[in-house]
């Protein structure tokens, strides 16, 4: 049975125009029937708008999730091994993210530690 975009969002939570951008990043596959053109999904589409969320909740971009999406099985999303290369790639980049805004926080936080109090509504002069 084939859902109509406006039953899809219902079940699912996802705006029509959420869907429309998934579609247009190869992420979930519309029809069109009829000759209105309206978009039409597999009854699978729920599921698979389930999957697109979990893993965008997980951080990942929606290249990578459209790479992703064929080792998606069962209701999970669990994936299987085929996406554990992909996994590990995005893995070690957001920890050298996560490394970087570290050592941003530290610089930020000596920087806060070095400030003097402005008193009796004196400004400082640079170089004083």
């Amino acid at each position: 049975m084939m859902m109509k975009i406006g039953d899809l969002a219902r079940a699912t939570g996802v705006s029509p125009r959420l869907l429309r951008y998934y579609e247009e990043q190869g992420l979930l596959t519309a029809y069109r029937r009829g000759g209105g053109g309206h978009r039409r999904y597999d009854e699978d589409a729920p599921a698979v708008v389930g999957h697109i969320r979990a893993l965008l909740a997980a951080g990942l971009p929606t290249r990578v999730i459209r790479e992703l999406l064929p080792c998606v099985a069962g209701p999970g999303p669990e994936l299987e091994h085929c996406a554990a290369g992909t996994l590990r790639e995005q893995l070690r980049d957001l920890e050298a993210k996560i490394s970087t805004l570290e050592g941003a926080r530290s610089a930020l936080t000596g920087l806060l530690a070095t400030t003097v109090p402005v008193r009796n509504g004196e400004r400082r002069q640079a170089g004083r």
